[in-house]
């Protein structure tokens, strides 16, 4: 393995650092983006009976709150339901827009290792096609071993950054396709609590 490192050159170091930078941002990505936690089932219900009971106390907020994404955001319209529908939906989009920034947190750096790394593996392999033109200059195309170093070295990589690349990339596709789907979620719970709140329909909020 180290072979392999130091055979592609100096530019291994940022590949291997972006590839270590995009697995610690997966990991607490797929840890941070669990359904369970981020909109958790049967609180919806769970805040309507209370609020319905009259047994919501400001503790039982600061717990909702404290709870979850969407507990935030059902707790930020609940404090402001006594103003009116729209006053209530403002603040709900207005906290929904806090939690869906902190839900993309680190994707950006994420994109980022996805889109340089094929850069710096095609930067070494210009690299080591110059290292191999120099030597055919300097000493002809009779010393293979030198040729196949800078040729190794070039294809090393372009090949490391392909690898750290690629996956990058479909994680973070991967992520944003959760996020919408988390976002979604909360949009619908959100309407439901509106309309159960100020509409003139019964809403199914279980």
């Amino acid at each position: 393995m180290f072979e392999v490192l130091f055979a592609g050159g100096w530019l291994m170091l940022p590949i291997v650092a972006c590839s270590i930078l995009a697995l610690a941002i997966c990991a607490n990505r797929l840890m941070v983006l669990r359904p369970q936690l981020v909109t958790p089932r049967g609180l919806l219900a769970e805040v309507w009976e209370l609020t319905r009971s009259g047994t919501m106390t400001a503790e039982r907020l600061k717990v909702i709150r404290s709870s979850s994404p969407l507990g935030r955001i059902i707790v930020a319209g609940l404090n402001n339901s006594r103003h009116g529908r729209d006053i209530m939906k403002e603040s709900i989009q207005e906290e929904a827009s806090h939690v869906i920034h902190d839900l993309e947190r680190f994707l950006n750096p994420l994109g980022t290792v996805a889109a340089v790394t094929p850069l710096l593996g095609l930067l070494g392999t210009v690299i080591g096609m110059i290292k191999v033109f120099l030597e055919i200059m300097a000493q002809g195309t009779g010393n293979a071993a030198i040729l196949a170093g800078g040729i190794s070295e070039a294809l090393i990589t372009t090949a490391a950054g392909l690898s750290v690349a690629i996956p990058a990339l479909v994680m973070h596709r991967y992520f944003q396709r959760r996020i919408d789907t988390l976002v979604l979620t909360m949009e619908q719970e959100s309407v439901k609590l509106v309309e159960a709140i100020h509409g003139d329909r019964e809403v199914d909020i279980h």
